[in-house]
């Protein structure tokens, strides 16, 4: 799945499908960063990022909380998003 493909979930009427749009648009993004520090870490970036990799891996934890948060939402509110 890509970002483009959460876009009818955003616009969509239901909370429950933006619910579920936006927990997916966390998850591709959390793991595209996630694939992106690993190649920064292991040198296989064709470039230099000016964003030091710590303060990348401190975004990603705190996506990786959020992600938790809507899930136990979720469990809450009855969405499914797995």
């Amino acid at each position: 799945m890509e970002l483009r493909d959460t876009i009818p979930g955003m616009l969509s009427l239901d909370y429950k499908e933006r619910f579920t749009a936006e927990y997916e648009q966390l998850s591709i993004r959390a793991l595209k960063l996630e694939t992106f520090i690993d190649s920064y870490r292991h040198g296989r970036l064709s470039f230099k990022p000016t964003c030091n990799i710590e303060l990348l891996e401190q975004q990603l934890d705190i996506m990786k909380a959020y992600i938790a948060v809507l899930e136990e939402r979720a469990k809450i509110e009855g969405v499914n998003v797995r």
